[in-house]
């Protein structure tokens, strides 16, 4: 079956205090973006990428490409307000009977994750990658805070992957200021989410220090 890859990327970097969204910023030679999309294509070359962007950096993403010489196979769709209408726009796009959706700023996604997404997808509707807490967590109720059973919580990354009708059916609906991800729109719409294990490496770089740590981890794996 075909696979399809929408890769989002709709930050603007805020937490940075950059001038160009989080996505652009050089990770070892090459925007963190650019990372995302070979990793897809390293794992497998036929695979059909989708690129979310908001339009009004479409200019910018060509220059990049232009200054970086960057020919990873691709389409670049606009974004919208938020995540969910990204998504929904990308969909539009795509032709896989199999789709993973992907957070442009997580670079470091390893290919026995995907391999293990891939796979899982073969008796599974919907599945997503996760690794376990190590810290200590607690649940929040106005100003009060109260413990949770850790081993009850999960940690979830991307790509979260679908058979393509059954995402794409789910991104008819309405939005809701509840959607976090991708696997909450599907589960609103009464799909069960399987859980396959993730790769603590695959961080997503929201910070000066995420982007720090991923130097490193680039590094370590050399």
């Amino acid at each position: 079956m075909k696979l399809s890859v929408i890769i989002t990327a709709g930050g603007m970097g805020k937490r940075f205090s950059s001038e160009v969204p989080k996505q652009f910023l050089a990770l070892e030679g090459i925007p963190v973006l650019m990372h995302s999309i070979n990793a897809f294509n390293r794992w497998n070359p036929n695979t059909e990428i989708v690129l979310t962007l908001p339009e009004e950096w479409f200019d910018y993403w060509k220059e990049l490409i232009d200054k970086y010489n960057f020919r990873t196979p691709h389409s670049v769709v606009g974004g919208g307000k938020e995540r969910y209408h990204s998504i929904k726009n990308a969909l539009s796009s795509c032709s896989g009977d199999l789709v993973m959706i992907h957070d442009g700023v997580r670079p470091l996604v390893d290919e026995n994750t995907l391999d293990r997404c891939l796979n899982a997808l073969q008796n599974n509707k919907a599945v997503v990658p996760y690794i376990k807490l190590k810290d200590s967590i607690r649940s929040l109720n106005g100003n009060k805070s109260i413990s949770v059973v850790r081993k009850n919580f999960v940690s979830v990354q991307t790509p979260q992957c679908f058979e393509f009708n059954v995402i794409n059916d789910a991104y008819q609906g309405e939005y809701q200021d509840f959607y976090t991800d991708d696997a909450s729109v599907a589960e609103k719409n009464g799909i069960e989410i399987h859980l396959v294990e993730g790769n603590e490496e695959n961080i997503k770089i929201t910070t000066p220090v995420d982007l720090k740590v991923a130097h490193l981890l680039i590094k370590k794996a050399e």
